[in-house]
């Protein structure tokens, strides 16, 4: 019997799980650890609320964690709690399937201004995840300024933009509802240092600006390259392009009909965020590309700003003995193997890119390589302990383990204080959920 630990309970982590599950048969014991009381990573926190056809995937990895030889083992911080190494001396193999939880740092003057948040912050914020419930941000303002130019810039720009009345059937929770409801921004501008050919954006979540209640997008027409140069793009970024175009037709009378817009900024690179104690402003440069990279061209302005987020990626969080690429953000890794019995998928492998379903071949491919790890001899014969070895130490430590039963419980209790319409009201506080799980 081989025991393998997976740390992370979102897509990468189930998909590793299911890959295990079907690679080994009934020679696997998975235990899947998450440090909150409540899987799914960041399909729970990380999706958009209004996206609720996503999240649905969320009961495929509920197949694979209801099976008899996986279980979830919540409230369990590894790294804190307990170590890698004490981890690697109780399973045969671990898997970091940690995702990229921190916010790439905006590295300019005025970053540490109030008022300015990462993306992963901000996301959580209106996601309801623990570790932001109490941003508290100001929305106040007249104008709010997103850098970047991918999906997260957009999912932040529409939050920003929605009625109460859109929110229908999402997942979003009360405080950041209410908050949005008593905002009064007007502008959201969408800040990026390349062109319109350069965005990260896919055709779904940009055409859905163009179908807000309130807001309006906006893009300039002498941003856009000239028609027959999309020709050159794969499909799906002309598409997206093809969006960027409807936007810039649309015509003054039918924008004047919506109280808020949605600017679109190209070839601009933010160089410092101005203010005292509040951000005020953004100061910005105007880039040129010159083969495909944005340069400066030493000519600034500002833009008015009440609120920055920023969308430039994301970091995996470093582990005590586990060797990470500074540069990269993520786990030092040769395509999935750390080492022999240490490994990492999705995002904690190859940086914050791709798709949820992108993670699916990438467990796939790391037990793949577990396989031949345990053909070769490198794991050793199977006589590590596994679970009964952890819920020992779990009991010698005294640790509040969270199962997946529990988790039903917590799920059943967010879904009865849902709002009307909405799905469930996140717990936002752990104690909370702890709460509900008794």
């Amino acid at each position: 019997m081989r025991h393998i630990a997976i740390i992370g309970s979102g897509p990468a982590g189930y998909y590793t799980a299911e890959a295990a599950q079907k690679t080994f048969d009934d020679n696997v014991r998975v235990d899947v650890f998450d440090r909150l009381p409540v899987p799914y990573g960041l399909i729970r926190t990380g999706v958009a609320p209004d996206h609720q056809s996503i999240k649905g995937v969320s009961k495929r990895y509920e197949k694979v964690a209801l099976s008899e030889n996986v279980r979830f083992v919540g409230n369990v911080s590894i790294g804190e709690q307990l170590s890698i190494e004490e981890l690697r001396g109780l399973y045969d193999a671990v898997v970091l399937a940690t995702g990229a939880p921190h916010d790439r740092p905006l590295d300019i003057p005025g970053a540490n201004l109030g008022n300015v948040f990462g993306s992963a912050a901000f996301v959580g914020w209106y996601n309801g995840h623990p570790q932001f419930a109490e941003l508290d941000p100001d929305l106040q303002g007249r104008t709010a300024v997103v850098i970047g130019m991918g999906n997260v810039a957009l999912d932040v720009a529409r939050i920003l933009a929605k009625t109460r009345a859109e929110f229908a059937g999402s997942d979003i929770v009360t405080h950041a509802l209410d908050a949005l409801q008593a905002s009064r921004i007007e502008r959201i501008v969408i800040l990026g240092r390349r062109g319109p050919h350069q965005i990260m954006m896919t055709p779904k979540e940009l055409g859905e600006l163009g179908d807000l209640e309130q807001a309006s997008p906006h893009v300039v027409p002498a941003d856009l390259p000239a028609p027959e140069e999309d020709a050159l793009l794969e499909p799906g970024l002309r598409k997206s392009v093809s969006h960027l175009r409807s936007f810039a037709a649309i015509p003054d009378s039918q924008r004047a009909g919506k109280p808020k817009a949605i600017d679109f900024v190209f070839m601009s690179s933010p160089k410092a965020l101005i203010g005292d104690d509040k951000v005020e402003a953004i100061e910005v440069e105007r880039t040129q590309l010159v083969h495909g990279r944005a340069e400066g061209t030493g000519e600034t302005y500002r833009i008015p700003a009440d609120l920055v987020v920023s969308c430039i990626g994301y970091r995996t969080s470093p582990i005590p003995g586990v060797p990470f690429d500074e540069r990269a953000g993520r786990f030092a890794n040769d395509e999935g193997r750390i080492t022999p019995g240490l490994y990492c998928v999705g995002w904690a492998r190859r940086g914050p890119s791709g798709t949820i379903g992108t993670n699916r071949p990438d467990g796939y491919s790391v037990i793949e390589k577990m396989g031949e790890d345990i053909a070769s001899g490198a794991l050793g014969p199977a006589r590590k302990p596994g679970r009964a070895g952890f819920d020992a130490l779990a009991a010698e430590r005294k640790l509040d383990v969270v199962t997946f039963r529990d988790w039903k419980k917590i799920e059943e209790a967010e879904e009865r204080a849902a709002r009307e319409g909405a799905p469930r009201e996140k717990f936002v506080d752990i104690e909370a959920m702890i709460r509900a799980r008794r």
